[in-house]
């Protein structure tokens, strides 16, 4: 029996290789590694780190250009076009050694894999998708005890309602993402990133801690 498509699904599908042209020349990708640099995150060449929604692959990008290494990075998403794009990323990146990524699709809301798997996961533009407590329950139920959350989320804001529109998602306000992740997370890290940066132009930054 053929499984349809999602909406969401189709219509990344649809703009997978336009979305990463966009972040390339806008130094997105740049200004996303150095703010994950400055986080020091406890990554070592034995973690197992997840990017959750990795879209075309940006995140798992940026965490290599800032230094991070993990033993082994799986990049999940719901669309098969941007996981295309996100392999031909990989190879092709000169610091990332995709032989130590996984691609997995899959679903946000009902993660492939078994509870307590990873040491850290990463989700940025994805959570604004799903209801924000199930994405998170989902989210923390694959953390080992004590891992690390790092959540980038669409703040609400001029742009912030321009990119709703354009890819048809509702973002989350930061309120209620503060409350919600507190049911499964502590909250280690608020950072806002200066308007300057492209990764400030919708974005801020939640470092959460499995409780």
């Amino acid at each position: 029996m053929k499984v349809s498509k999602t909406k969401t699904q189709s219509f990344y599908d649809g703009v997978a290789d336009v979305h990463n042209l966009f972040f390339k020349i806008n130094g997105y990708r740049d200004s996303v590694a150095k703010y994950l640099r400055s986080l020091n995150l406890e990554i070592s060449n034995e973690s197992l780190v997840l990017d959750a929604g990795c879209g075309t692959g940006l995140v798992t990008l940026a965490l290599n250009k800032a230094g991070y290494l993990p033993k082994r990075t799986v990049a999940l998403d719901l669309s098969f076009k941007s996981l295309g794009v996100a392999k031909e990323q990989f190879q092709d990146d000169k610091i990332t050694n995709e032989k130590n990524i996984d691609i997995v699709q899959g679903n946000l809301l009902s993660l492939p894999f078994p509870d307590e798997s990873f040491d850290v996961v990463f989700t940025c533009g994805a959570l604004e998708y799903v209801p924000l407590g199930e994405g998170l329950r989902e989210l923390s139920r694959v953390l080992k005890p004590s891992g690390t959350l790092v959540l980038i989320p669409v703040r609400p804001s001029i742009i912030g309602s321009v990119l709703e529109i354009l890819y048809n998602f509702k973002a989350h306000s930061m309120s209620e993402v503060k409350l919600t992740s507190q049911s499964y997370f502590h909250l280690v890290g608020d950072h806002n990133f200066p308007i300057t940066e492209p990764i400030g132009w919708s974005k801020k930054l939640f470092l959460l801690v499995k409780k």
